[in-house]
């Protein structure tokens, strides 16, 4: 590994820590605020320019995407998603010890897979060979465009079938992933520098759908899930777009599995959980008049019995 690579690496795992400690933040304040609401931007926006608490939150995801642009040009766009998708486990911690909140079993399930596939990554990384370069514009905006279109379905049509918040998480992940597969053509200069509006658009779409998120459902089903498929996808479009090759062997066996593992982590947290049955409402009961006065002896009805022939 050159000194190039392993500070690439490390700006990663700064980078990591830094956004998801700013999405736990955040989520703690935007759950308290006022409803947020498309129809009044100005007023949302203010309502969390405004709060302290989600400011600080804001400022440090601002400093974690700040290091992943750093890392991203100095190493491969593969090797810093996998570093940056172990954000998903410090995550649960922080949720856990900050906000004093029980993750449920399912939740739990979910995170161990994907830090399962997680490791199973790191260990496939060995086998990393050299190769990868920019791509071409139109596989790179085909990639954004396709993004674009899931998003708007996770978001609308299909977030009745996931868990609260569930469908806005992973809208934001999947338009967190392709300002990130854009930001990686535009660190090379020149004319990539057009993609520079689109990778912007993109991050603050998914800003919005991710605030949206933070009132709607858990840190996990949001943040979490918008993490994974943050740091997921891009590992697809490292090889889809950019032409990274897999390691062979076992170790591109392992890169499939984990990434399957990553993808099936977040589908876990993301499932929504069934309805409780409805329940029967008690019968409606009179209440005592409280200025009645008590009778001074209980009337028990007995029945009328008709006398003997």
């Amino acid at each position: 590994m050159t000194v190039k690579l392993a500070v690439g690496l490390l700006l990663a795992l700064g980078s990591a820590a830094a956004l998801n400690w700013g999405y736990v933040v955040q989520h703690g304040a935007t759950a308290q605020l006022p409803p947020l609401s498309l129809r009044r931007p100005v007023a949302s926006l203010r309502s969390l320019f405004t709060n302290l608490r989600w400011l600080a939150g804001f400022l440090a995801g601002i400093g974690g995407w700040v290091l992943y642009v750093g890392a991203l040009a100095l190493a491969p766009l593969s090797l810093v998603q996998a570093v940056a998708a172990g954000g998903i486990g410090l995550l649960a911690l922080l949720v856990w010890k900050t906000t004093g909140t029980n993750l449920a079993r399912r939740e739990w399930m979910g995170v161990g897979i994907s830090v399962g596939g997680l490791a199973l990554l790191g260990i496939s990384l060995a086998g990393q060979r050299p190769g990868g370069g920019h791509g071409s514009s139109f596989a790179v905006g085909a990639w954004m465009v396709l993004s674009l279109l899931s998003a708007a379905l996770a978001a609308g049509p299909g977030a009745r079938l996931l868990a609260s918040g569930a469908g806005f998480g992973i809208a934001a992940g999947v338009l967190y992933a392709a300002g990130d597969v854009g930001t990686k053509a535009a660190v090379g200069g020149g004319l990539w520098l057009l993609f520079v509006p689109a990778v912007l658009a993109f991050h603050g779409l998914a800003f919005v759908a991710l605030q949206f998120g933070f009132q709607r459902g858990g840190a996990l089903a949001t943040a979490g899930v918008a993490t994974l498929f943050t740091n997921a996808l891009p590992i697809l479009a490292g090889v889809v777009v950019y032409h990274e090759l897999l390691p062979t062997g076992i170790l591109g066996m392992l890169r499939a599995v984990a990434f399957a593992a990553v993808i099936l982590g977040a589908a876990v947290l993301a499932r929504g959980t069934p309805s409780p049955p409805p329940t029967a409402p008690l019968p409606a009961t009179r209440r005592p008049d409280p200025g009645a006065e008590p009778l001074p002896f209980a009337y028990v009805p007995h029945p009328v019995t008709e006398p003997a022939a």
